[in-house]
């Protein structure tokens, strides 16, 4: 199986890991939020010295959506490293990262549904929706959540909601079908299963051309 360098920086949490075969070889990753553009190539630096002379095969970056400046850092460092190393980028979705952490954590639900959600501000958020299977049900958009928000789709089934943006939508959306699941946050670690689909499916962007999901130009509010 590939060596893969994992970058993620869509939110407050910077954090870099490398994984081969599913298993993670190391990891590094910080809280403070103001400082992605320094930790994260230090991270990747102090990451790389630890291969022994072992090649990278890609770079998987978190492609969003999320913070405007993050996802710069992450994607401006990724290409670099794939222009660098002349290595294939993989981009990995943040939305479906979360919400395959949380189908991981809750286990099989039928006829259930995963919102992942990024704050995006005030009452917006980033947010899709996707069943236990990662099938996608709704694309990814900015919403501002209101107390109707996916009503439509709670009438007949439970919607686990989770990340940084649903926290602040609990007392919005009060259905009895809508559940919040706590502490599900991006993280270079949990990147590696789809990533490594993406590696045996051959999904490769264009490295000179790619740019993250951004969703809103910088500093639109």
């Amino acid at each position: 199986m590939p060596l893969i360098l994992h970058i993620e920086t869509s939110t407050s949490i910077c954090s870099a890991a490398i994984s081969s075969d599913g298993t993670i070889i190391c990891e590094k990753m910080s809280t403070d939020s103001l400082s992605h553009a320094g930790n994260a190539g230090i991270f990747v630096e102090e990451i790389i010295d630890n291969l022994n002379g072992n090649r990278l095969d890609a770079v998987a970056v978190s492609s969003g959506p999320g913070s405007y400046t993050g996802l710069r850092i992450g994607a401006s460092l990724a290409k670099g490293l794939c222009f660098g190393y002349n290595i294939p980028l993989i981009a990995v979705s943040t939305l479906r990262l979360l919400a395959l952490q949380a189908a991981a954590i809750i286990g099989s639900r039928d006829n259930s549904l995963i919102c992942p959600m990024i704050d995006a501000r005030r009452m917006e958020v980033y947010a899709s929706v996707y069943d236990f299977s990662l099938v996608e049900i709704s694309p990814v958009h900015a919403e501002i959540i209101t107390p109707s928000s996916y009503e439509s789709l709670l009438s007949d089934r439970q919607i686990y909601f989770c990340g940084n943006g649903a926290s602040k939508c609990r007392e919005m959306i009060v259905h009895p079908n809508a559940v919040f699941v706590d502490n599900i946050y991006p993280s270079a670690k949990d990147m590696t299963l789809l990533a490594e689909a993406a590696w045996a499916a051959g999904q490769f962007e264009d490295t000179a051309y790619f740019e993250p999901l951004y969703l809103k130009e910088w500093g639109q509010k």
